[in-house]
């Protein structure tokens, strides 16, 4: 996972392009997460930060504000998780009751991120276990293939299907749409999937 030589912290949280953090440490890579509004990225961001620096226990203060109202990111936020390891927390979309503006703002700027970072390895694309894709998720899916973006799908808020049958029918539709890479079931609940995004995390810094 890298040496936490301190515990994760906001390195900045970024209204425009100007505001990104200089690629001071070259070695640094960044993992970004995008997602609808109220996915769960401030729920995996935190499981994930805890695991990396040692924490445990839901009385830990988490990395990333949670919140059940959706639209609550509305900045970039980027996070110091590891001395080589960046989070990047980018707005979710799809919330209705932001202003069009607001929205459009929002589109261009998690645009210019995923289009014009260097330091970017993977996007990690989440997608809601219930919901399954939707028009905008399968959008942000092609914008990334179209150009060459690194992705991966984590199915968040498994813990609230019913049965394990229910589980499977739904991570198998999902799948239908990414044929070639294996979604990554999570749960805030009880931490599923955390150690295998880890893996997935430590296997793109090898390769770099």
């Amino acid at each position: 996972m890298g040496t936490a030589t301190a515990p994760a912290k906001l390195i900045i949280s970024a209204a425009g392009p100007q505001q990104f953090p200089p690629d001071l440490h070259p070695a640094a890579l960044e993992f970004a997460f995008l997602g609808r509004s109220n996915v769960g990225k401030s729920s995996l961001l935190n499981c994930l930060a805890r695991q990396a620096t040692g924490q445990s226990g839901s009385s830990q203060r988490g990395l990333a504000f949670t919140s059940a109202r959706p639209g609550c990111t509305q900045l970039i936020n980027f996070y110091r998780v590891t001395d080589d390891v960046r989070f990047v927390d980018l707005p979710g979309y799809g919330y209705a009751q932001v202003p069009l503006e607001e929205r459009a703002r929002w589109k261009g700027l998690i645009e210019t991120y995923l289009r014009e970072r260097q330091n970017l390895a993977l996007s990690f694309l989440l997608i809601d276990a219930r919901r399954g894709w939707m028009d905008m998720d399968l959008d942000l899916k092609a914008w990334l293939e179209f150009r060459n973006r690194r992705y991966q799908v984590i199915v968040t808020k498994v813990d609230k299907f019913k049965s394990n049958n229910q589980l499977k029918a739904g991570l198998a539709a999902i799948q239908k749409e990414i044929p070639d890479q294996q979604p990554v079931p999570f749960s805030a609940v009880d931490g599923r999937g955390v150690r295998e995004i880890w893996q997935i995390i430590s296997k793109i810094k090898k390769q770099q």
